[in-house]
């Protein structure tokens, strides 16, 4: 039931938007706002194949072509309250590669990138694929 809660609650009326610029040239994209901002519309989310949380960082396997990059999706982030916030990644661009990565691609986000205190608890809202 909570995995069909967090799918339907993905979607966010927006309390604000922040994009990061690294060095590197890639482009990250979060959006923030609060449980009370929350949309209930469905939405289909980007399935991934694995996510862990370091104490700095969230780590997310997903599907790749081959050209998969962090900059081709964009955060979204719900502020949890006393819980646990709930991280969205929306793919905003396609990966029309045609190379076959099985096992897919680790992409990674600071928490300073995604505008978290370091340790903050955090899950992820995307569906689990499971080999």
């Amino acid at each position: 039931m909570r995995g069909l809660v967090l799918i339907l609650a993905a979607p966010l009326m927006l309390g604000g938007c922040v994009i990061y610029s690294s060095d590197s040239g890639e482009t990250t994209t979060v959006r923030a706002a609060s449980t009370s901002s929350i949309d209930l519309q469905p939405r289909e989310l980007e399935s991934v194949h694995g996510v862990r949380f370091e104490r700095d960082q969230a780590v997310v396997r997903v599907t790749s072509n081959g050209c998969t990059e962090k900059s081709d999706f964009s955060v979204e982030i719900v502020d949890g309250g006393a819980m646990a916030g709930e991280m969205t990644l929306v793919r905003t661009e396609a990966d029309l590669c045609r190379a076959l990565v099985a096992e897919g691609v680790e992409l990674s986000w600071t928490y300073d990138e995604l505008g978290l205190e370091r340790g903050a608890a955090l899950v992820l809202a995307n569906p689990l694929v499971v080999p």
